[in-house]
């Protein structure tokens, strides 16, 4: 396959033209696009062995840090948080796509050592790679288009912001993520897939990038009237901080990798090392959101701190130590209780807002 062949390929770069598994000519069979983003690795192996290092290092860390704070956030969310919110439920599966993206990277190391070259070995990671993170930017959407609704215009939008509507929104966000990232990656490179790469990445980047955007806009607009009541505004001011956060991971993990895929469209006669070492440094970014996302988790309910400070506090020494009274003090204290009405312990982690 020769390089003018793959230079309508969108997502597969010319790169992957003069890579080693590019040896057969213009008028062989043309492989399909999954297949030429699993062989990037043994192309950037072969000409950045460094960079390839130490992106594989990054992997790990990444790998290792989202494994700890999503499978935390999972326990928290499923174990300790009682309501079950569409907050809750969209947060859930945005937990479960993090922790599906950090492991698929010791399947990328499985693939690349154990079976090179191996079409359906590679597969299941590069499908379960960009399946997962579109996912994680649908349900980053869901998160903010609930919370807008809830501070906003509460009263108009109860009747979607009920827990069966948020069920039926996560599963066919699932449905269709897979839908069309299996049939984008399965068209041949050697065809027109310019077409179908542009729509996917309007539909689910560029799309949900401007509905982030435009809520947060007006989330602090309505921040801004007169005679707002000091809870309301901080519930608001609290709505902000997650909108924020979510646009600011927008663009930290998913803009490189999609301004690279719009760069290789629109120029493809792009420097073929320049373009390889682009799209994997746009891929480690992506992977990040795996590790940046538990920021969103402190917004989404009031108590999520709290229940994570409790569940370490609990295993500090000298916390289950009593503490002894003079016989006067617990008298007193006794008669304080007695007069005062008995109020119930506190819940840990507070239910969600709104």
């Amino acid at each position: 396959m020769g390089a003018a062949t793959l230079a309508g390929a969108w997502a597969a770069p010319n790169a992957t033209a003069a890579g080693p598994a590019a040896g057969a000519n213009s008028s062989g069979p043309a492989l399909p696009l999954f297949h030429l983003f699993a062989l990037m690795d043994e192309e950037l192996h072969a000409s950045f062995p460094g960079l390839w290092l130490a992106l594989m290092a990054a992997h790990g860390a990444i790998f290792l840090a989202g494994l700890a704070l999503n499978g935390l956030a999972l326990y928290v969310f499923c174990c300790r948080t009682p309501a079950r919110t569409p907050s809750i439920t969209y947060t859930i599966n945005l937990v479960v796509t993090d922790l599906l993206v950090g492991l698929s990277l010791p399947t990328r190391y499985a693939v690349f050592y154990g079976a090179r070259g191996c079409l359906r070995c590679a597969f299941p990671h590069v499908f379960g790679y960009f399946l997962n993170m579109y996912c994680s930017i649908l349900f980053l959407t869901c998160i903010c288009v609930d919370r807008y609704l809830a501070i906003v215009p509460p009263d108009g939008s109860r009747r979607w912001r009920q827990p069966a509507c948020a069920r039926a929104v996560c599963a066919a966000v699932w449905l269709a993520a897979g839908a069309v990232t299996l049939s984008v990656l399965g068209v041949a490179a050697g065809g027109a897939p310019c077409c179908r790469l542009f729509a996917l990445t309007v539909l689910e980047f560029l799309l949900p990038l401007m509905v982030i955007s435009a809520f947060t806009g007006r989330i602090v607009c309505a921040l801004s009237r007169p005679g707002l009541l000091r809870q309301g505004r901080q519930r608001r001011l609290r709505a902000t901080q997650l909108l924020l956060t979510v646009l600011l991971i927008f663009l930290v993990c998913f803009t490189p990798f999609h301004a690279r895929q719009l760069a290789v469209a629109l120029w493809p006669d792009l420097p073929r090392r320049a373009s390889l070492v682009a799209y994997h440094v746009a891929v480690t970014f992506s992977s990040l959101n795996s590790c940046l996302d538990p920021i969103v988790y402190c917004f989404v309910t009031s108590g999520f701190q709290a229940t994570v400070r409790g569940l370490f506090r609990r295993r500090e020494p000298g916390a289950g130590a009593t503490v002894t009274m003079p016989k006067s003090a617990r008298d007193s204290a006794d008669h304080i209780l007695a007069a005062s009405p008995r109020t119930p312990p506190l819940a840990l982690a507070r239910g969600p807002e709104a």
